[in-house]
């Protein structure tokens, strides 16, 4: 199957979050991806993407790390961060952070994404054939910044009942957040881009971000740039999401807009997200909740966990097979599961992804 022959305007997702150089093989052409199954529904869900994996025959093996979120010492988080060192590119299930634990233990999610300098988090939002929506023809990419702002986790408590949290921006981060983002709206031919800000109330801090979004688009004659404030964003986008194309925003915004979006098109289910740093792709979900409510439930949509693996397979293999834009097309048609309105079960779904391979291509059937 040939990219021209998908139809009603549907782009493959993982041809937008793909956007750094793979690494090379290893091992005989073998590729090693480091896998963090996370909490709640993540290990199950991560368990059915190695099921297709091996399926598939793709020269893939995985690295399993695990990280415990119940423990207070960073040791699991750092053997984690070392093989994604070591191999490049992972996929993880999202990790609980407990808000009932102390202070200074840090969410293993930031440590991550701050330890290997994951700047940029790259979301695709756009509406799927077979998904029923009350929105129309939506096709958003959001780039979130992912290291800084809010999520700095540099607070303390003055004096009792005084809390202090610092907002941190600088200019060299916003700086290449938004070249990213404008270099991405060029090369997938893209016409907009919005930097979604508060800088009316933080003239300072988002103030800083939105002068570095100017100075970059100046840069970029061909893209018109605007701005939006964020919570007329998040208006508009339940009103009108058709007129967003490439949106820029630091990370607290990301997080909101993210699952806005996510939701406009289906839900937290159906979206894969990517992490950027110069060096290292992480990709899991977009909207980072651990549905933790309905983990062993066997009733999870396996959706936004299979388009991320597809990313893996574009990024580390640099396969671009029939049976990947096979899968990446027909997923949206084929069973689904209860957050859809359908019956199907999670190992159902994977399952009828699994015979859209088989009919496809080269497949294992001994698993």
């Amino acid at each position: 199957m040939m990219l021209e022959n998908i139809n009603s305007g549907y782009k493959p997702v993982f041809l937008i979050l793909c956007c750094i150089q793979p690494p090379p093989a290893k091992y005989g052409g073998r590729h090693t991806v480091t896998l963090i199954p996370g909490d709640g529904i993540g290990p199950e869900l991560l368990s059915h993407v190695r099921e297709v994996f091996r399926f598939s025959c793709v020269p893939v093996d995985f690295e399993v790390v695990h990280v415990n979120s119940a423990l207070e010492t960073e040791d699991d988080i750092n053997n984690a961060i070392t093989a994604i060192r070591r191999n490049g590119v992972a996929l993880k299930g999202n990790i609980e952070t407990k808000h009932t634990m102390a202070p200074s233990v840090k969410s293993r999610n930031n440590l991550l994404r701050t330890s290997l300098d994951l700047y940029a988090n790259v979301m695709h939002c756009q509406s799927l054939p077979g998904v029923q929506t009350r929105h129309k023809n939506i096709d958003i990419i959001i780039i979130r910044e992912n290291t800084e702002g809010e999520y700095s986790s540099l607070e303390h408590e003055n004096v009792p009942g005084v809390v202090e949290s610092l907002k941190i921006i600088t200019r060299n981060n916003s700086l290449r957040i938004a070249e990213y983002a404008f270099k991405l709206a060029r090369e997938k031919g893209r016409h907009r881009v919005t930097a979604v800000h508060k800088a009316n109330i933080m003239k300072l801090a988002d103030g800083l971000f939105l002068q570095c979004c100017r100075e970059v688009a100046a840069g970029y004659p061909d893209i018109t740039f605007d701005s939006m404030i964020v919570d007329n964003t998040t208006m508009q986008l339940v009103s009108k999401p058709q007129q967003f194309d490439v949106m820029v925003m630091p990370n607290l915004y990301g997080n909101v807009v993210s699952n806005v979006c996510a939701g406009l098109v289906g839900g937290p289910g159906l979206v894969p997200g990517a992490n950027y740093g110069r060096d290292y792709a992480v990709f899991e979900t977009a909207t980072r909740n651990t549905g933790k409510s309905i983990a062993g439930k066997n009733i999870a949509n396996p959706t936004a966990v299979l388009l991320a693996f597809i990313s893996i397979l574009f990024l580390s293999v640099c396969v671009f097979d029939y049976f990947i834009l096979t899968l990446d097309f027909m997923l949206f048609v084929q069973l689904h599961t209860a957050d859809l309105g359908g019956q199907g079960t999670t190992s159902e779904v994977v399952q009828s992804v699994m015979k859209i391979i088989q009919s496809k291509g080269q497949h294992t059937s001994d698993i």
